[in-house]
């Protein structure tokens, strides 16, 4: 397929959001906080929304709606009209009120968080039809949702991560005897882990083995391989943005932040991270020291080319009470509303939301069709 240019004009973006994983909700949130911020004067907006059985249809290009109401997450409206994209053009399938061709997509921004979504499928989907896309490629994107391949890759490149052993359901089914010793091997406490999900969906702080099979089980109804990884006892949980360069330009770091987590919660979970009431407190940037900051901020970089990243990415640290330094896990679409710790961090580096938004799809929309 030849190169496709953006058209003359506006460029026209598709905002996709919602899908099929756990993690439609925070999907939402994000693109109501992305439509909010676009430029009308710059781009043409479509909001597209996936909804969990997976139909794609024309949103309303509303942030309203998008939005936490009374603690409940939003959800994409199914009853919308469905559309499909189709080698650079959005076709309506299903509506006689509308023009049946709503015109060729120069960029997509593709707010989905978890499988699905942010694991490569959809990015394959946009490479296949030739469509320019923000964020990270197919691997890039299948590597950092899978914290085991994570691992590896970042183990392969010489950054430190956390000790782990991995349970498959044929691992678990033929020998649970190993497995619990592979688990043991690592100290109670241990973090038990859907392998391939995020927003702390279906993670345990398990104490002891009596404690391990319901984790386990929990773990499995988001992905039926299972990471089990060891407490990081005093750590300071620090996270680090990272943004593409232009051209050759080296990927940047942004400023780092810390979690601290208060009240009821052992570790940064879903309510943690997303009630306004929990008590969580979001250091930005950290008071930590400059060497240290440093340090985390290359490891980031690092861990962002480690994986071949493109766009941006958030990276997870801990770092131990002795001063080291553990890379707990990568985000190649990290969450994106202007509360969240990689906006945030960025607008302390200077980069405020609106400009944030701005420079993906001007990084998007300048990277070549096709293998790079």
């Amino acid at each position: 397929m030849s190169e496709q240019r953006p058209s003359p004009g506006r460029p026209r973006v598709a905002v996709l959001f919602g899908g099929r994983s756990a993690e439609h909700g925070v999907s939402c949130l994000t693109a109501g906080s992305v439509l909010r911020a676009i430029d009308r004067e710059r781009y043409d907006v479509v909001p597209i929304g996936i909804s969990h059985s997976g139909q794609w249809v024309l949103e309303a290009d509303s942030d309203d709606r998008l939005a936490l109401t009374d603690g409940a997450l939003p959800e994409v409206d199914e009853k919308a009209t469905p559309v499909v994209l189709t080698n650079t053009e959005l076709v309506v399938t299903d509506a006689a009120d509308v023009p049946r061709v709503l015109g060729e997509v120069d960029v997509v921004f593709p707010l989905l968080h978890g499988p699905f979504g942010e694991d490569g499928t959809v990015q394959g989907l946009f490479e296949m039809a030739g469509v320019r896309y923000v964020g990270a490629g197919v691997l890039a994107s299948a590597i950092g949702m899978d914290k085991h391949y994570m691992k590896l890759v970042f183990q392969a490149a010489g950054l430190p991560v956390t000790p782990y052993t991995v349970v498959t359901p044929r691992a678990w089914r033929q020998d649970r005897s190993a497995v619990m010793d592979a688990v043991a091997a690592l100290g109670y406490p241990v973090f038990v882990k859907p392998s391939r999900a995020g927003s702390s969906f279906g993670i345990s702080k398990v104490h002891d083995e009596s404690e391990f099979d319901a984790a386990f089980a929990l773990a499995q109804e988001h992905d039926p391989k299972v990471i089990v990884e060891a407490f990081a006892d005093g750590a300071r949980e620090i996270e680090c943005g990272v943004l593409q360069g232009f051209g050759d330009d080296p990927p940047e770091a942004s400023v780092v932040a810390e979690i601290k987590v208060g009240g009821a919660h052992e570790f940064y979970d879903f309510e943690a991270k997303y009630l306004p009431e929990e008590a969580t407190e979001l250091d930005v940037p950290a008071d930590i020291v400059d060497k240290v900051s440093e340090r985390l901020r290359d490891l980031a970089v690092r861990a962002f080319t480690a994986i071949g990243a493109e766009g941006l990415a958030r990276v997870d640290f801990f770092v131990l009470p002795n001063g080291d330094a553990v890379i707990n896990e990568i985000n190649t679409m990290p969450g994106f509303t202007p509360t969240s710790m990689f906006p945030r961090m960025w607008a302390a580096a200077g980069v405020d939301y609106p400009e944030l938004v701005d420079r993906l799809l001007n990084l998007a929309m300048q990277r070549p069709i096709g293998l790079r």
